[in-house]
């Protein structure tokens, strides 16, 4: 019944439009009244399984359309949370990079000053060992210098000595008096106190 209603409609429809003015092929006045009592008529004799039909694919379209949506915000969502796994990725990497640098000019700094205080033991070694060769020196000239002037002082005194045993040997062959004229009696102490006056200085 429905079905008739509405073809019914249709034809009144048509009927409408082949009493209009024709003006162009495909352009037809019509009185917009008749035409929209029309067109309420058929609306009300929609069936109301396909109004639903019609409310269903609607609410389908509506419930894609925010699927679309959804699914677009949670495709954006991980392409940013990717971008920032990515630049803190970058970030780690700079990171572990700049240790690096570092470390490596921390182990050259410390090469550097290694080698530069093993340059410098060697060279306080040289400086010491020159040191203690000029007081090695020094100390065996100066001993030598000692020694000379100990064998300088037993000469004059082996000297003095053998002086002495002449005057004795005069004095026992002239039988004279130790104040005898070629030979003073103070001469052998003389020659004994510039020897003490020699070893002092």
């Amino acid at each position: 019944m429905t079905q008739l209603r509405i073809k019914e409609l249709l034809g009144r429809a048509n009927l409408i439009l082949d009493k209009g003015v024709h003006i162009l092929p495909g352009f037809v006045i019509i009185k917009s009244s008749d035409m929209e009592a029309l067109l309420d008529r058929i609306d009300a004799s929609i069936p109301e399984d396909i109004k639903e039909a019609e409310s269903i694919l609607r609410r389908r379209e509506e419930l894609q359309l925010e699927a679309q949506q959804r699914a677009e915000r949670i495709i954006m969502d991980a392409r940013n949370e990717a971008e920032k796994i990515l630049s803190e990725s970058e970030l780690l990497n700079q990171v572990h990079k700049e240790a690096e640098k570092i470390k490596e000019q921390v182990l050259t700094e410390c090469q550097d000053l290694r080698d530069k205080t093993i340059d410098e033991a060697k060279l306080i070694k040289v400086q010491a060992e020159d040191e203690a060769l000029r007081i090695k020196e020094g100390a065996e000239n100066y001993a030598e210098q000692i020694l000379n002037n100990i064998d300088t002082d037993l000469s004059q005194l082996q000297q003095i000595v053998q002086n002495g045993k002449m005057y004795l040997g005069k004095l026992k062959q002239s039988q004279q008096s130790p104040l005898d004229a070629n030979y003073p009696q103070n001469a052998v102490y003389n020659e004994v106190q510039d020897f003490d006056n020699n070893y002092a200085q």
